[in-house]
C-alpha cells in the first residue's frame, strides 16, 4: 500500500511540474517547435531566397524589421523561421527535404536581422488550402540570441485575400503584431514592408517595465478602420474612415480623452497642422473627439470648429464619435481609454509605428514624433517603398 501511494505521489508531482513547465514556456504550447531547427544553416543571412521562388506565381518580398519589446530600437541576431504553401495550396515535398519536416514542406527558410534589424525573405506567394476557407498565410517563428525559447508569431496574412473576413481580423492574436500583409507592385515583385516586435502579445514573455496606463492598439499592431463624423477637412460632412481612404499612407489619430485641457488640444492640433503642411500628400493627420449627449456634441462641434478657423487648418482633419466604445462607427475595436487625457497614433499602411499615451504637448514630444515620421519616409524613399 505504502509502494502504491509513493508511486501515485510521483506521477502527481512529474505531471504537475510537467504542467507548470508549460505553462511558464514563453509563448504557450508550441507544436513541432522543434522543427525550425532541422536543416537550419549553420551561416544565416539577413536575406534569403526560398525554393518557392522558381516557381511560376506572384512573385513576393517581404521585408523590414525586427525590434525590440519598446517597437523602436532595432534587435539584431534574431532567427526568423518561416514555411509556407506553394502556388497550389500545398506543402511541396522533394528528394532533398528531410522528411522528419515533410509536414513544412519544401518551401522553407531561415533569415537572420542584420545590425539594424533588418531582414528580407524573397519568396512566391502562397495559395490558400484547397476546399478551404483559410486565408492564404505564411507561417513564421522566432529564436531570440538569448535564453528564451523558440516561439511562433501570427501566420503572415494578406490584406487583399477575399478569405481574410473582418471577423477573421478581429480574431488575429497580434503575436510580434499585426501579421497583415500591404503589398505594392514594384514591376512583376509584390513587395510587403513588415516589421516584427519581440515579446508583443506573446504569453509568458518576460517584463521588464511598467507599461502605464493602457489606450489604443500597441505598435505593431493594426489600426482599426472606423467611421467618424468629419466636421472639418477635406471629408466634412461625411462619415469617411481614415485608414480605410488613408492607410496606404503615413498618418497620425490624435483621440482627444475626455479630461483634455483646450490649451493643449491647441497645442496638439497646431503641431499636427504644421506636421501635415510639411510633408503634404505623404501625411494625413486626424483629431477624434467624443460627446455622448446632443448638447455636448453642438458645444464641442462649435469649439472645435471655431479653434480650426481661428488657427486657420488646412490640413487637420477634425472628426466626432459619440464614444469611444461605439459599436456603431466601430472606433471600439481600437480600444481606446476615455480616462487617458490623449491617445496618439502614429501609423504607416495601416500599422502602429509609434504612440503615446498621457503625453503632454511639449517640444520632446513634438521632436520625437517628426523624427519618427521622417526616418519611416526617408527609408521608404532609400528603398524605392
Amino acid at each position: 500500500m505504502n509502494s502504491l501511494r509513493i508511486s501515485l505521489c510521483l506521477i502527481f508531482a512529474i505531471l504537475t511540474f510537467t504542467c507548470i513547465g508549460q505553462q511558464q514556456r514563453v509563448g504557450g504550447p508550441f507544436e513541432n517547435s522543434s522543427f525550425m531547427y532541422i536543416g537550419m544553416p549553420k551561416l544565416i543571412n539577413a536575406t534569403d531566397t526560398s525554393s518557392g521562388w522558381e516557381q511560376k506565381g506572384q512573385k513576393l518580398l517581404i521585408t523590414g524589421l525586427i525590434l525590440k519589446p519598446d517597437g523602436i530600437t532595432p534587435a539584431p541576431d534574431v532567427t526568423l523561421y518561416y514555411y509556407h504553401t506553394d502556388v497550389n495550396g500545398v506543402y511541396p515535398n522533394s528528394k532533398d527535404l528531410n522528411q522528419k519536416v515533410a509536414r513544412h514542406g519544401s518551401i522553407r527558410g531561415w533569415v537572420k536581422s542584420d545590425k539594424k534589424g533588418r531582414y528580407s525573405i524573397y519568396t512566391v506567394r502562397p495559395a490558400a488550402y484547397q476546399n478551404r476557407t483559410d486565408p492564404a498565410h505564411i507561417h513564421p517563428s522566432i529564436k531570440e540570441p538569448n535564453d528564451i525559447n523558440e516561439y511562433y508569431l501570427d501566420e503572415f496574412v494578406f490584406d487583399d485575400d477575399p478569405l481574410l473576413t473582418t471577423q477573421k481580423r478581429i480574431s488575429m492574436e497580434n503575436r510580434g503584431g499585426s501579421g497583415v500583409l500591404r503589398t505594392h507592385q514594384d514591376g512583376g515583385l509584390a513587395i510587403a514592408e513588415h516589421n516584427i516586435i519581440l515579446g508583443l502579445n506573446i504569453p509568458n514573455y518576460p517584463r521588464h517595465k511598467d507599461l502605464g496606463i493602457e489606450s489604443g492598439p500597441n505598435i505593431g499592431e493594426d489600426a482599426f478602420s472606423f467611421t467618424p463624423q468629419h466636421i472639418w477637412g477635406d471629408d466634412i460632412g461625411s462619415m469617411t474612415c481614415p485608414i480605410c481612404k488613408y492607410g496606404h499612407q503615413m498618418g497620425i489619430l490624435y483621440f482627444v480623452g475626455d479630461k483634455s485641457s483646450k490649451e493643449e488640444i491647441k497645442k496638439w492640433i497646431m503641431f499636427l497642422e504644421t506636421e501635415a503642411t510639411l510633408r503634404k500628400e505623404r501625411l494625413k493627420t486626424f483629431v477624434i473627439f467624443a460627446a455622448q449627449s446632443e448638447n455636448e456634441k453642438q458645444q464641442k462641434i462649435n469649439e472645435f470648429t471655431g479653434l480650426a478657423k481661428q488657427l486657420k487648418i488646412r490640413q487637420v482633419a477634425i472628426t466626432y464619435v459619440p464614444h469611444f466604445s461605439d459599436r456603431q462607427s466601430e472606433v471600439n475595436l481600437n480600444k481606446i481609454n476615455p480616462a487617458a487625457e490623449n491617445t496618439i497614433l502614429i501609423y504607416k499602411n495601416s500599422n502602429i509605428i509609434g504612440k503615446l499615451v498621457n503625453q503632454p504637448p511639449t517640444e520632446t514630444n513634438f521632436k520625437a514624433i517628426s523624427g519618427l515620421i521622417s526616418d519611416r519616409l526617408s527609408r521608404n524613399l532609400s528603398s524605392g517603398n
